[in-house]
């Protein structure tokens, strides 16, 4: 079942895709309050439906779906666009969140969870996607063994191309702009998540830890994304490994 139903206020259209009525009904409330044109899905198959009905601006996807789960919805979308994804989850252990974000989530909620909260998300990730798409980007960023190029949002690794998730393109992408520059996790936060970002600041640990796994030789020993203890991290344009 899904229906597209809803107030537009100019905020756009957000894709519900939950089988649980009561968090239909309050998250459905709380959007059209806010001004947002709102559609449900209440499965997976009706999730995908509805997505290339409707070219939502963002999804907020239930983990636990009948007919096939939110990870596999998840998958299936970002293999065709970046429209970003909110994921809710009962699941609080890290590995399924991980998991999420590794398929192309750009946030995720653990149920129970504040309405007004996931609106002020929502808001945050729309935001940064706007201002995202506004940036003058250069054609390429260059660096040894490193290609970006952004206008393709494509990555090159020793001239090999790897597949990233969205934020996890955004957060090499900021680090890559200003290379040699210490960035803090808040600082990270409020550049790649918005300036009102509420999520856990492990958020940018998990998608570093993740991006290392694709961009480095050695995630031990990284080229490019090193760790500044205590405060954050850099981008190091030479390539050269880290000792430890």
């Amino acid at each position: 079942m899904s229906d597209a139903q809803g107030v537009t206020g100019g905020q756009g259209t957000i894709l519900i895709v939950e089988d649980e009525a009561n968090i239909i009904d309050l998250v459905r409330l709380y959007l059209q309050e806010a001004g947002f044109t709102v559609a449900v899905a209440e499965d997976g198959p009706a999730g995908l439906a509805a997505y290339e009905r409707i070219a939502p601006d963002l999804i907020i996807l239930d983990l636990m779906l009948p007919g096939m789960d939110g990870y596999e919805v998840c998958k299936r979308i970002r293999a065709q666009s970046h429209t970003p994804i909110l994921m809710l989850t009962a699941r609080r252990a890290e590995d399924d969140r991980v998991m999420g974000l590794d398929l192309g989530a750009d946030d995720y909620l653990t149920k129970p969870f504040s309405p007004r909260e996931l609106v002020s998300r929502v808001r945050a990730i729309l935001r940064r996607a706007s201002m995202q798409s506004a940036e003058p980007e250069p054609e390429r960023l260059i660096y040894p063994g490193l290609t970006i190029i952004p206008a393709a949002r494509r990555v090159e690794v020793d001239g090999r191309a790897v597949e990233l998730t969205a934020k996890e393109f955004d957060v090499l992408l900021t680090l890559a702009r200003a290379p040699d520059q210490v960035m803090g996790r808040e600082t990270l936060l409020n550049k790649v998540w918005g300036f009102d970002y509420l999520g856990d600041s492990r958020t940018v640990d998990v998608h570093i830890g993740t991006l290392r796994k694709k961009v480095e030789r050695d995630p031990t020993h990284p080229r490019f994304i090193k760790t500044v203890w205590t405060v954050g991290y850099k981008f190091d344009p030479s390539g050269a490994e880290s000792a430890s």
